[in-house]
């Protein structure tokens, strides 16, 4: 837990939170771990998390999901009352990040990292990664991929963070504009 004041009476700085988020598809795992390394940050990723689950032992039931979430916001929870600076990734539309975050914001630097990606791009990346990644299997791409196919708009209709914190968008399409050295000095902001 952190201490109200420091051992000289300033009050102790609050750990940076960059949240990177976006819909499925958008080169959000790429980025967030490519952060994490420039910013020399611990990295808590949602998908990560629930394949190691399965991999430990863990039935793809219908609860899987929600203990990944519990596990996810926990560990973000966790590292963040310890005042350490992390990097967190997940495709959590806004209805799922906002009651997760909303109780760090007072405990820390929280920054959103928006991934945007061209759809038909998103659409190729999903089922490249259905195809080539085997770990992928524990996830619902084949059912986002049926979607699509259907002519639902699932990448398009994604529903940002709506939280009052800064946020920086990031077109993922053909690389990443802003350009890196931008987008991690957002991250580093006030470190």
């Amino acid at each position: 837990m952190l201490s109200a004041v420091t051992p000289d009476g300033t009050p102790p700085r609050r750990p940076a939170l960059v949240v990177v988020s976006g819909p499925p598809g958008a080169g959000k795992t790429t980025l967030a771990h490519a952060l994490a390394v420039a910013l020399g940050w611990p990295l808590v990723c949602r998908d990560e998390i629930k394949e190691r689950m399965v991999a430990a032992g863990a039935a793809p039931a219908d609860d899987l999901d929600l203990r990944t979430f519990e596990a996810f916001f926990r560990s973000i929870g966790e590292l963040v009352r310890s005042g350490t600076n992390l990097v967190a990734e997940a495709a959590f539309q806004d209805k799922l990040w906002r009651p997760g975050l909303t109780p760090l914001v007072p405990l820390a630097d929280v920054r959103v990292v928006r991934c945007t990606v061209d759809p038909e791009i998103a659409h190729t990346r999903i089922a490249r990664r259905a195809a080539e990644e085997p770990s992928r299997a524990v996830h619902a791409d084949s059912e986002l991929l049926r979607r699509i196919a259907e002519g639902q708009r699932p990448i398009a209709s994604w529903v940002p963070i709506a939280l009052d914190v800064p946020c920086l968008v990031v077109d993922t399409s053909r690389g990443w504009t802003p350009p890196p050295a931008r987008i991690v000095a957002f991250a580093n902001h006030g470190t």
